[in-house]
């Protein structure tokens, strides 16, 4: 998680939400991908889209089923989605979701899907979750002023 941190700290001087991923397989790092949603105008730029779509070119396979992969935020839909189809064996994330309550368990494990990922939240929390508050409160201050 330390790394998916320092890759959130990237999109954070960039300018962009602070959310950092990395994939890894046996216990080495093989990408990162931090948010470049505002950089690229592209609203599909996530941190786990790209860490993902890394993965798989260095692999050649749009599976990989022997990987994790560590999000500093809990995924959305659509980048849980992305992990369910690239096979990916487990997902850590850091900070839960404010917003709404947490499904990434419950979709992750669903019967009606035909793979299933682990899935760990609150590792590293408060560090996690400390980028982004710090993050939203300055953006908050400015549009203030």
């Amino acid at each position: 998680m330390k790394a998916a941190l320092r890759c959130a700290e990237k999109a954070l001087e960039e300018g962009e939400v602070p959310i950092g991923a990395v994939v890894v397989q046996d216990g080495k790092i093989i990408s990162r991908g931090h948010n470049r949603r505002t950089k690229r105008q592209i609203a599909t730029a996530h941190a786990e889209i790209e860490a993902i779509e890394k993965a798989c070119k260095k692999l050649n396979s749009w599976r990989i089923p022997g990987c994790e992969i560590y999000v500093t935020l809990e995924p959305c839909p659509m980048c849980l989605g992305a992990m369910l189809n690239a096979r990916i064996k487990k997902v850590y994330f850091g900070a839960y979701e404010a917003k709404g309550r947490s499904m990434t368990a419950e979709i992750a494990s669903s019967n009606i899907l035909n793979h299933k990922i682990e899935v760990e939240g609150g590792v590293m929390e408060a560090k996690c979750a400390q980028i982004l508050s710090d993050f939203f409160s300055e953006m908050r201050k400015r549009d203030k002023d």
